[in-house]
């Protein structure tokens, strides 16, 4: 039986979810992002960021945090919603929601293997790659599906007649 909202934990359950899986030899991939209206762009990087180890936990950004990040119109979806739409995707193992402006303090808690992004960033600017550099995990960077954003849905929603 499937139970997708089973997925998503609060830091403290995320904390012993990756300690399990590390204690069996996985290792943790850890991304972050709004990941408001899932669309192909959002599955193709989860899938190819999963592929690189063997334990995903998606940080996701609380609705007040996207506000602050992408404005007041946003997010679409609100994040119970969100978190349970990763959730449901087969290669995401965990989902954990933050409020602060950035992943700094959940990746430092999760203490992930990998840590990932699109390649829309530079390895130098990813938020917690110093730290996860420093205790000797790795940081890569993921091609991105071209002219696949929420931002461009939403504007595209928003030109219609």
């Amino acid at each position: 039986m499937f139970n997708s909202a089973a997925k998503i934990m609060d830091w403290s359950h995320a904390q012993l979810a990756v300690e399990k899986a590390r204690s069996e030899g996985k290792q943790v991939v850890f991304t972050n992002g709004c990941f408001d209206i899932l669309h192909l762009g959002h599955v193709d990087y989860l899938e190819k960021a999963r592929n690189l180890g063997d334990y995903l936990v998606v940080g996701l950004n609380s609705d007040a945090s996207v506000s602050r990040i992408k404005g007041p119109t946003r997010p679409v979806v609100e994040e119970k919603s969100r978190a349970r739409v990763m959730a449901s995707l087969s290669f995401v193992d965990a989902v954990v929601i933050f409020d602060q402006a950035t992943p700094q303090e959940l990746i430092e808690f999760l203490r992930p293997d990998i840590l990932t992004k699109g390649q829309d960033y530079l390895p130098e600017n990813i938020v917690g790659a110093k730290f996860v550099l420093e205790s000797g995990g790795r940081v890569e960077t993921i091609p991105l599906v071209e002219g696949f954003s929420t931002s461009r849905i939403v504007d595209k929603i928003n030109s219609k007649p």
